[in-house]
């Protein structure tokens, strides 16, 4: 039997079923799909075999003969999968690395040295705490059940109202000020590279939501962030790293020990015009790495369609990729027509993202302009 890549994935994501999968198939590998939600990967190429993912023990059981590599995006998964491939001496993270990435309690308690941020148990937060702080689930993703609040009372209101649809645990941390940016890596290990950097703009407070991101050069403060990656262990695969700066100093704010998603992921792919799927696995895989980066010329933007609005999604278009003018276009669909639409205030309210290459700013951001004219959503 031809040796496995296991892919290990929860739910399905545009990253793995129009990224990982088709370059795992370009590859020329033999994938299995190891998930707990296999109805969810019913369409996926390759074999889907249902696991419960949360457990290395069973993903080790899984998997036959001697495996090529064992791979996961998912940001709930990245332990039990690092586990699994060191079970097999295969190439992958550092599993500790990963659990001080997800936990924001060990991360912020691990880079206290290097930059000492408050964050205590949502529950136990002392009387002279830092306000204002942002509470949010330990392990949580998407700006879900994420809330700035600025006093004791406030912050006992979101808590409550938090657990009421959650058991998780939940923290408090300092709100840091400054502008917000991502910082895209890949790794082998032994040297860590940076992909590039986007700016981050989010909704108005209490809530986070990312609309829209923008590529930039890294900012000058960069070489802080990765001073505290190497500090959590984080220097395998890709990795997304959310940051501000404030008065010359750069301060994370989360690190997802995975590539990015919400299409930024596609569109940095075709800004750098490289195999960005392929060189992740092939990492993976113990290949040699590919870790050069093309320098970047012109302009690019994600941008997000966001429901306003609870109820059904009535009418939005379906994926496309067009050219206007000098700017290339694409239009990836999170939601279908038909789909009820929950308004969370979260990054779950996505409908789409557009998303554009070109010369130069102005152009850009007036094709991104014209297309939203040019085409409707409706909610009802």
């Amino acid at each position: 039997m031809a040796a496995s890549l296991y892919l290990v994935a929860g739910k399905a994501t545009d990253s793995v079923t129009h990224g990982f999968l088709p370059a795992a198939a370009r590859l020329g590998l033999d994938v299995v799909l190891l998930t707990d939600r296999p109805a969810a990967h019913a369409h996926a190429a390759g074999r889907v075999v249902e696991c419960d993912v949360s457990d290395f023990r069973h993903i080790i059981d899984r998997v036959e003969g001697e495996p090529a590599g064992i791979f996961s995006n998912s940001d709930f998964l990245q332990v039990p999968a690092a586990l699994a491939a060191a079970y097999f001496g295969l190439p992958g993270k550092d599993w500790r690395a990963a659990a001080r990435a997800k936990n924001k309690g060990l991360m912020r308690r691990h880079l206290a040295a290097l930059d000492p941020v408050f964050s205590a148990d949502a529950f136990h937060v002392p009387p002279d705490a830092p306000y204002p702080l942002v509470v949010k689930p330990r392990e949580g993703v998407a700006s879900e059940d994420v809330f700035l609040v600025h006093d004791a009372r406030e912050l006992e209101t979101r808590r409550e109202d938090i657990a009421a649809r959650r058991s998780d645990p939940l923290v408090a941390e300092e709100y840091l000020p400054g502008r917000l940016h991502t910082l895209e890596t890949l790794g082998d290990g032994r040297e860590l590279r940076v992909l590039g950097s986007y700016r981050t703009t989010v909704s108005p407070p209490p809530f986070f939501v990312e609309e829209r991101l923008e590529w930039a050069p890294p900012p000058p403060e960069t070489p802080q962030i990765l001073a505290q990656l190497d500090a959590l262990g984080v220097g395998f695969g890709a990795c997304h790293t959310e940051f501000v700066v404030h008065e010359g100093r750069a301060r994370i704010i989360e690190v997802n020990y995975r590539l990015i998603g919400d299409h930024c992921d596609f569109l940095m792919a075709d800004l750098l015009g490289i195999p960005l799927f392929e060189r992740i696995l092939g990492v993976h895989l113990g290949e040699p790495p590919a870790l050069e980066v093309p320098a970047v010329r012109g302009h690019a933007v994600a941008e997000a369609v966001i429901a306003d609005r609870a109820g059904v999604l009535c009418a939005a278009p379906g994926p496309m990729e067009l050219d206007d003018g000098a700017v290339r276009l694409a239009y990836l669909p999170q939601r279908a027509v038909g789909d009820p639409v929950a308004l969370t205030r979260t990054n779950r309210d996505y409908l789409g993202t557009v998303r554009a290459i070109g010369p130069g700013r102005d152009e850009v951001e007036a094709a991104v302009a014209r297309f939203r004219s040019a085409h409707e959503w409706t909610i009802a």
